[in-house]
């Protein structure tokens, strides 16, 4: 055993499973058929006894787990708000894999520190943040969420006199929690998991597009958690942050914004009036690994309140040994974490101001193109295509659903349902570098060689 690090027989094999499934990508199932799924039942098997040959375990997942995958990496997976991989980040992945560095603290991983250091510098300049903002590397925006969550909590307690860190919950002055109802899903979850519960938000009105009504939001003061977003995760709908945001500002509440794939509009020219007034929130969450088209996962928790940040994510113990250099531990709540700023600035550096803003306005782009094929097809398109997401749905709901599954078992491309104003609808989401006109065209071809068949039926 462990002799595969000497003879390389084992890497080899992995490069040319994974070339092989690269250079396949663009023509496998989209999602996989009944026949692959039914074949990772051959991973049901007890624990052997015996150590197996390394290299028949690599075989043995390409096998059976190769053809078990989406397309998550090809041009025609618009499901979930997914991007796919740039190169330059998969080739910066495998590298650092080797590595293998625990990026908690300076000493486990001095480059990943230092890169963790750059990317914040560079984050604060694509999005125009205040100049005290700190970024903490997490796996998502679920996690981002959390930790900036953690931070408003500190903070809005800390304003009434409390210190939840000494005191706990037990006793404490109420936070009034203030989201409209298109607040994303794992906002939600987050509130649930930080003990605020979900009964207690104070909810007001969006508009028929996601977009918060900025009348309609409760009086504020500064034991106020005011949540917005940037992209509605069904119709890419942006918040009116200049309007709201100095408003709350004045009244001392915490703003924060969950942009998970939306607040890289910023990065483009074209686009960046979407995000006017984002700077003016105490707290953002985004991630890499959607919009930016970085592995999984990739996700950064940002904050104008580096004290409130740091202190709610404390953590201290007689082993952890600090330096005079970035401690990644104290910005995200992970101890022991991946060094995922690795492959973010590789990402980075690789791209570009330019880069990035080309990359991002073509998935605005494409999803244009995507709403008008559709819509020539005959699909009512529900949402402004503002950004990268295209909402559409049938004459009837029935029509819809059938559509959709005619779509989905076709595996030439695979999107998602929704619910719209309490009728079905299909979300496309054009998230990947991969996706070329092409890729479009033919989606849209398949949707209306669908939309036809139903009809007939």
């Amino acid at each position: 055993m462990f002799q595969e690090l000497k003879d390389k027989k084992i890497f080899e094999q992995a490069r040319k499973h994974a070339y092989a499934y690269s250079d396949g990508i663009s023509d496998m199932d989209v999602f996989p058929s009944e026949e692959n799924i039914e074949n990772l039942k051959e991973f049901d098997e007890p624990l052997n006894d015996e150590s197996t040959e390394a290299i028949d375990v690599i075989d043995i997942l390409n096998q059976y787990g190769g053809p078990a995958t989406t397309a998550q990496t090809g041009g025609r997976f618009f499901g979930f708000v997914d991007g796919g991989a740039i190169p330059v980040s998969i080739a910066t992945k495998w590298l650092t894999d080797f590595w293998d560095q625990c990026g908690g603290l300076y000493l486990t991983s001095p480059i990943n520190s230092k890169l963790e250091s750059v990317c914040e510098l560079w984050l604060k300049d694509i999005f125009g943040l205040p100049s005290q903002t700190v970024a903490g590397f997490v796996s998502g925006t679920s996690m981002a969420n959390l930790s900036a969550l953690c931070a408003a909590r500190y903070r809005l307690l800390k304003n009434q006199g409390w210190d939840i860190n000494k005191q706990g919950l037990n006793g404490a002055p109420p936070i009034r929690i203030i989201a409209h109802r298109q607040v994303h899903s794992s906002v939600k979850k987050t509130l649930v998991m930080l003990g605020f519960g979900s009964d207690n938000i104070e909810w007001f009105d969006a508009d028929e597009q996601g977009r918060a009504i900025p009348e309609t939001i409760p009086t504020l003061d500064n034991s106020c958690l005011l949540l917005l977003q940037a992209g509605n995760v069904n119709t890419g709908g942006y918040d009116p942050f200049a309007e709201i945001c100095p408003v709350a500002n004045k009244a001392g509440a915490w703003i924060h914004i969950d942009g998970a794939f939306g607040l890289w509009a910023k990065a483009c020219n074209s686009l960046k009036h979407l995000t006017n007034g984002m700077e003016l929130a105490q707290s953002w969450a985004v991630d890499g690994h959607k919009t930016l088209n970085t592995p999984y996962d990739s996700g950064i928790v940002m904050c104008a309140d580096p004290e409130a940040l740091v202190t709610a994510l404390q953590a201290s113990a007689d082993y952890i040994i600090y330096t005079d250099q970035r401690e990644p531990i104290l910005y995200g709540p992970e101890m022991s974490k991946r060094s995922r700023a690795l492959e973010l600035w590789a990402v980075m550096k690789y791209l570009g101001k330019q880069g990035i803003d080309e990359m991002v306005t073509s998935l605005h782009l494409h999803a244009k193109r995507m709403s008008e094929g559709l819509t020539k097809a005959g699909f009512e398109l529900i949402n402004d295509v503002v950004f990268n997401q295209v909402l559409i749905k049938c004459s009837s709901p029935d029509l819809t659903k059938s559509v959709l599954a005619s779509v989905q078992q076709s595996r030439i491309a695979w999107c998602g349902g929704s619910m719209w104003a309490d009728i079905p609808v299909i979300r496309i989401s054009v998230c990947s570098w991969a996706t070329t006109a092409e890729d479009v065209d033919k989606t849209i071809a398949l949707f209306a060689k669908a939309y036809k068949q139903a009809n007939s039926n």
